[in-house]
């Protein structure tokens, strides 16, 4: 349930929260984070994340983020704690979901960030790594604990560890809550619907840790065959992310945990109506109609099914909205406007910022106050428990105003820079019909 926003009343300026936002370590930072035994691996590590930080450099130029200290590019922007805070308050956002950037010791590739686990005998080192990246969370939240929700990383291969550091997020403030990595085919890593993850369900449901799914991991291994490898990433990496969906509450987590709160982060809008629509045909064809297909292959999978999938989904998923462009948030209603978070998605170069408030501007022409600031914070307020309280004044010194926000902006006026974000594409844009 979305926070009521007292705190909030009288003010004319928004509070943002952004759900979507990115942070890690330096390389040579996580150092201090790991144990003796390791010292000797990681320095190893730290030559091989050099050399592969060239390469990056070469496949992506100056877009390469997380990997780069240069000042003029994003890569410190997500450990220097001061920029950080600047650059969000210049941006008008006052506190920030935090998921993974960097990659953290161990890691197969600079752009391994999200814990996934590769087929291999390399675990427990990668373990030590992904440990290391939460307590550096921990100690960089603390610098601003009222502002910044930290996630945890968890890895699938180890269970009962998992389970022991969930415990230990919680303990230490990371009330961001659990990443859940995912499980591609190929990976040698049990799909997610496997009976063998319920213990981290249980306890994330126990502690009241948010689950968290982000676009970008759970892709399969598409291949050494460039430019088209990556092309199919681009095209596919949402869906990846999708398919979490699906699996979690087809094999019955939701049904088992109904307090488990679930969320897919940048992975758009527009597509879960529909997706919704087809997966509440499924679970009916699957329990009712026993003279099809659909019955005989999924009937008893869904026998103990409580919830359509639409219902599971208003009572406990929510879509991190990164970059929610205009014909997006006309779907708010559809979809459920409490389950809607906005993000900016800060540092990624596809991010709002420096142009939030150009976005906002573009995005909410036309949307009452009330629920605008239900989506730019309230609704990620009560899920991460973010205080009110604390962030009030923050918005009324920083946040932009409600009169500037109500001032309609074309595509045409929008500064070209700020076409790298989506927010920003001429076709995802209202109808002319609807701003005219």
């Amino acid at each position: 349930m979305p926070s009521s926003g007292a705190a909030l009343e009288g003010l004319d300026r928004f509070l943002l929260i952004t759900a979507d936002s990115h942070a890690g370590s330096s390389p040579e930072g996580y150092g201090p984070y790991l144990a003796s035994r390791w010292q000797d691996d990681y320095r190893g590590w730290l030559a091989k994340a050099d050399q592969m930080k060239q390469v990056m450099r070469q496949v992506m130029g100056n877009r390469s983020i997380g990997v780069d200290g240069d000042p003029d590019l994003d890569g410190d922007r997500n450990w220097d704690s001061a920029r950080r805070l600047r650059e969000m308050e210049a941006d008008g956002v006052a506190g920030e979901v935090i998921f993974p950037n960097t990659a953290p010791p161990f890691a197969p590739t600079m752009l391994s960030e999200f814990g996934e686990a590769e087929v291999g005998d390399d675990h427990e080192r990668r373990w030590a790594g992904i440990q290391a990246h939460n307590r550096w969370l921990a100690d960089f939240c603390r610098e601003a604990p009222e502002r910044r929700a930290g996630i945890a990383q968890i890895f699938l291969p180890f269970v009962e560890e998992s389970v022991r550091e969930i415990r230990w997020a919680k303990e230490n403030g990371l009330r961001g809550g659990v990443l859940l990595p995912g499980a591609p085919p190929g990976s040698g890593i049990e799909p997610l619907y496997a009976p063998v993850y319920e213990p981290i369900f249980a306890v994330c449901e126990e502690l009241g840790m948010p689950l968290n799914h982000h676009s970008g991991g759970a892709t399969p291994d598409f291949g050494l065959y460039m430019p088209q490898a990556l092309t199919m990433y681009m095209l596919e990496v949402t869906w990846w992310a999708h398919r979490a969906l699906w699996h979690l509450m087809f094999s019955g987590v939701f049904e088992r945990h109904p307090n488990l709160q679930f969320v897919l982060t940048e992975t758009g809008v527009g597509w879960a109506p529909g997706t919704l629509q087809q997966l509440d045909h499924f679970y009916n064809q699957m329990k009712y109609n026993d003279q099809c297909s659909e019955h005989i292959f999924g009937g008893p999978a869904v026998a103990d099914l409580s919830l359509r999938p639409s219902e599971y989904f208003a009572r406990q998923c929510h879509v991190g909205a990164s970059f929610l462009p205009p014909a997006e948030c006309d779907l708010r209603h559809q979809l459920g406007i409490d389950r809607i978070l906005w993000g900016s998605d800060y540092p990624h170069v596809e991010g709002s910022h420096p142009y939030t408030r150009e976005h906002l501007r573009l995005t909410f022409a036309g949307v009452p106050e009330d629920e605008i600031q239900q989506l730019v914070a309230l609704n990620t307020a009560a899920l991460y428990d973010f205080d009110l309280e604390k962030l009030a004044p923050l918005a009324a010194r920083f946040g932009p105003s409600r009169a500037e926000i109500a001032e309609p902006i074309s595509l045409a006026d929008v500064p070209e820079a700020a076409r790298k974000c989506p927010a920003f594409a001429a076709d995802r844009q209202r109808p002319p019909e609807q701003t005219a």
